[in-house]
């Protein structure tokens, strides 16, 4: 499946490939995820394509700075961070599903992931 995916105001626009329908998603609690409200769904980089120009990214890193969480300069929503697989060493994408707007949130299996701890 394709997801068409954007920021607010629709500078970051991107499409990302999945192998089946969204349904389980991350919802973490580090300082970051619990502010903006994100539910995470992850995939390799390779399936991410960015449809805008990345002058229009802006990015923020804190903590280890391993993840490059990723925002719209004019809006400010932030639809996905970067960051390496620990356990596989392979980029991968971490999507804000709340900017898919395909992806019925409702029909959503949630899993709470301690990011707070970390």
């Amino acid at each position: 499946m394709e997801y068409q995916g954007s920021c607010h105001c629709g500078r970051i626009a991107f499409t990302v490939q999945a192998d089946a329908a969204i349904k389980d998603v991350i919802d973490c609690n580090c300082s970051m995820c619990r502010r903006r409200g994100s539910l995470l769904w992850f995939a390799p980089r390779e399936a991410f394509q960015l449809g805008t120009d990345i002058a229009d990214v802006a990015t923020y890193q804190f903590n280890t700075h391993n993840i490059d969480h990723h925002h719209c300069r004019e809006c400010g929503t932030a639809p996905y961070s970067e960051a390496v697989d620990p356990r596989s060493g392979l980029p991968m994408v971490a999507i804000n599903v709340r900017c898919l707007p395909q992806v019925e949130l409702g029909g959503l299996s949630i899993t709470a992931f301690d990011g707070a701890s970390r």
